[in-house]
């Protein structure tokens, strides 16, 4: 796997997601962006759901620091520990996996493994992904900390990006959840007014 792409590794997992510890602060990958890690003979997918930068000490804040600086820049160029006393971390939530040559769009047989690398996709990748739209099921029914619409329009806008015809890409996308929504028009509505270019 290209180690350019190495964005961090795993450090809490479970059947539908996966934390991940970024390599550098503020270097998570972008809302609906998707990742993967590897396990001995599986390869799992996840949607970047939420990022956050914490301190390294449970319980203990980051302080104001900046008072006498003059950009941000300098405040850690005058405390550098700073980097090293705080942490960004990403959760993905699972949906899917591979299997040899053989992609599935639901949940693998097992979580991820804690230290798996986690990898940003490659556009090939995120195009081959997306060629199918049983992924939507996973998000639109999951209970997550963030808005579920604004996941699912975030993930489309993202994967959009590597087809040739985006517009195309989002209108099939609203097919299929104007299918899986039906009766659901305010989510519905509310996705398709997040993915308009």
């Amino acid at each position: 796997m290209d180690e350019a792409q190495r964005v961090g590794e795993v450090i809490e997992a479970s059947t539908t997601e996966f934390v991940a510890q970024c390599y550098e602060l503020y270097q998570s990958p972008p809302l609906g962006s998707l990742v993967k890690t590897r396990d001995e003979s599986v390869e799992l997918y996840g949607i970047v759901y939420n990022a956050t930068t914490t301190s390294l000490e449970p319980g203990r804040r980051p302080i104001a620091r900046g008072k006498d600086e003059a950009s941000e820049e300098a405040i850690y160029q005058s405390s550098p520990q700073l980097l090293k006393l705080l942490r960004s971390e990403f959760g993905a939530l699972v949906v899917g996996h591979k299997q040899g040559d053989k992609l599935h769009h639901y949940l693998p047989p097992q979580p991820a493994r804690i230290h798996s690398f986690v990898y940003r996709c490659e556009p090939e990748e995120v195009k081959g992904f997306s060629q199918s739209f049983d992924f939507l099921n996973v998000l639109i029914n999951t209970r997550l900390p963030v808005s579920v619409e604004e996941l699912v329009a975030a993930s489309l806008r993202q994967m959009s990006q590597v087809h040739e015809d985006p517009h195309r890409f989002l209108v099939a996308a609203g097919k299929e959840l104007a299918i899986l929504l039906s009766g659901e028009f305010n989510r519905l509505k509310a996705i398709l007014g997040r993915i308009k270019q």
